[in-house]
């Protein structure tokens, strides 16, 4: 059938997923090693540095992925806008470094001065593979991108594992591990894409800076209101609160990784097919990811009062109330990306932008009421409910450009069933587009 030639390769989807499984072996084995030995105190500081490095890494990034999905379908684009991944990556994560660490210097934050340092060295290497990764999803070399994302698990779960077994895990080591695993991505990209030139045409630079900045508003939102939690957590509350909190935040992050993988996999067609076949693409993404995201997630859930003070240590056992009240927002969650990597062909990123940030407001009104009051378990409280606000608004926007019931939305069994191979799309071949290239929105 037509829905069922749309269907993401089992194939492509195993890759990605199998990937992601081995890093969420590595990534639950690293978080398991530094909640055991820093405890929640030190967890919380390290969460914190990570945490702030990480939203730099967003802010620098600047949305440049939105602007490569718009101009991929023009070949002559590709190039340019692999030039402009790498340049403007390492020159706007120049300038967010610089600035997060004058801040750092000024206001002062937990961990010492240099440790910041070590984090904040990596945001330049992180905002160009943000970049880099979406150019090689875009010419449908998965297998890269798979192979990055294990060799970042392993640059910073091997070092943690080793320091371990000889008791030397402390804030510094583990810091320097996170960067080294923001840090390695980079190189592993920059080896796929070379050649790459250094020479940037002005006027093309201009126009794909002036569409993604437009988008990168609601971008910025999205991610705060993923991270908004830790920062007022460690402001209201304390750190070691922060560390009880982003056991849960961590566990439900891994939970959330099979249905990454197959929004991976769906971004070419996405990108480069017709309105109307990306439409179905989206709406049976979003159904899979229903299905597969509230399966996994029910089961942590359900298996987490007994899974949490075993795995991480009984001075994580509070850590489950603020899982449990993550894991219905967790699952809406894993609707944003794919619908937001269809609306990004509506070219409206002022409404976007709107609801990113309308989001963002709930929850940062919410939990500067909620954190005084009930602590981690609010901020828990406050994510679900925005999660789902930000997920309900965008999907309904979906919905009624699609011009699709809500019952296109109620995830099938059948649909596990249907999954055929797609064309193939190689680095050099890139499926037809069906539409011209598009130019900034004015």
């Amino acid at each position: 059938t037509r829905i069922a030639a749309l269907s993401p390769s089992l194939t492509a989807v195993a890759g990605v997923l199998a990937s992601r499984m081995l890093r969420l072996v590595l990534g639950a084995v690293t978080g398991i090693l530094i909640a055991r030995t820093l405890q929640p105190e030190g967890r919380g500081v390290y969460s914190v540095i990570a945490t702030t490095a990480g939203t730099a890494i967003v802010v620098a990034h600047l949305s440049l992925e939105k602007s490569q999905i718009t101009f991929w379908p023009n070949s002559s684009r590709h190039r340019p806008l692999i030039t402009n991944a790498l340049v403007l990556g390492m020159a706007f994560g120049f300038v967010a470094t610089v600035g997060v660490l004058v801040l750092v210097a000024v206001k002062g934050s937990p961990g010492a001065f240099p440790l910041w340092a070590a984090a904040l060295l990596a945001i330049p290497f992180g905002t160009a593979s943000i970049n880099f990764t979406s150019i090689l999803l875009l010419q449908s070399r998965r297998k890269v991108v798979n192979q990055a994302t294990v060799v970042a698990s392993m640059a910073q779960c091997l070092p943690i594992l080793a320091l371990a077994a000889s008791g030397h895990v402390t804030i510094t080591s583990v810091v320097l591990c996170w960067t080294a695993s923001i840090v390695v991505p980079f190189f592993f990209s920059v080896r796929a894409l070379w050649p790459i030139t250094l020479r940037c045409e002005k006027s093309f630079v201009r126009h794909e800076l002036g569409l993604s900045i437009r988008y990168h508003v609601g971008l910025v939102a999205s991610n705060l209101l993923l991270s908004m939690d830790v920062f007022l957590l460690s402001a209201l509350d304390s750190t070691a609160t922060v560390g009880i909190y982003t056991v849960a935040v961590t566990v439900m992050g891994l939970a959330r990784m099979p249905a990454e993988a197959l929004t991976q996999v769906v971004l070419p067609r996405q990108a480069v097919q017709g309105a109307r076949e990306a439409q179905l693409v989206t709406a049976r993404t979003l159904r899979l990811n229903l299905l597969v995201s509230a399966a996994i997630i029910g089961l942590i859930a359900a298996a987490s009062p007994w899974l949490i003070p075993l795995v991480y240590g009984h001075a994580f056992a509070a850590s489950v109330a603020p899982l449990l009240l993550l894991a219905p927002g967790t699952v809406t969650l894993t609707l944003v990306r794919p619908v937001e990597q269809y609306l990004v062909r509506l070219e409206r990123p002022v409404t976007m932008a709107a609801i990113s940030c309308g989001a963002l407001a709930v929850n940062l009104l919410l939990n500067l009421m909620a954190i005084p009051r009930w602590g981690a378990v609010g901020a828990a409280l406050v994510s679900s409910v925005s999660y789902t606000l930000l997920a309900f608004l965008e999907t309904a926007w979906f919905l009624r450009s699609a011009r699709m019931p809500v019952s296109a939305l109620v995830p099938r069994l059948a649909d596990l069933r249907r999954t055929q191979p797609p064309a193939s799309t190689s680095a050099g071949k890139q499926p037809p587009a069906s539409r011209p290239a598009a130019t900034p929105s004015r």
